[in-house]
């Protein structure tokens, strides 16, 4: 499996936990995770980025919204679609955590996973908030 596929898995357990119950999390991450195993014949190494990722985002979403809803312009975090959300705080966590990716491949990444799975306008709006993110100085 390419890391592609890793981060669309990765996408897809963090939009589905939002939704979630704290104590449910761990189940739902477990089933989905699983369930992609299957599908995409998931490698160690896929399967170890995809349980590190939605973990880091799950224990780093007060601080990866705080960074979203400073970067908003015209926008509250209330109005802004769940898919994108999901999205932002995947590749923001990946720019500020993952010293083994570079920005241009965590930006890159969210805006196919934007075109997608959002709406025609959240290629564009994801692109710009994480440029100004990175503008504003990350770990790299």
């Amino acid at each position: 499996m390419s890391r592609k596929i890793a981060r669309e898995v990765a996408f897809k357990v963090v939009f589905e936990t939002a939704f979630q119950e704290d104590e449910k999390i761990s189940k739902l991450m477990e089933e989905l995770i699983q369930n992609s195993d299957e599908e995409y014949e998931i490698t160690p190494e896929d399967d170890k980025y995809i349980e590190e990722i939605t973990a880091g985002v799950k224990e780093k979403e007060t601080e990866l919204d705080e960074k979203i809803k400073s970067h908003l312009k015209g926008w509250t975090m209330e109005r802004l679609n769940k898919v994108d959300v999901a999205i932002l705080r995947l590749a923001i966590y990946e720019i500020l955590y993952r010293e083994d990716i570079p920005y241009k491949v965590s930006v890159n990444e969210a805006v196919e996973l934007a075109k997608v799975f959002s709406e025609d306008s959240s290629p564009s709006f994801i692109n710009g908030v994480l440029a100004e993110i990175i503008n504003d100085g990350g770990n790299k």
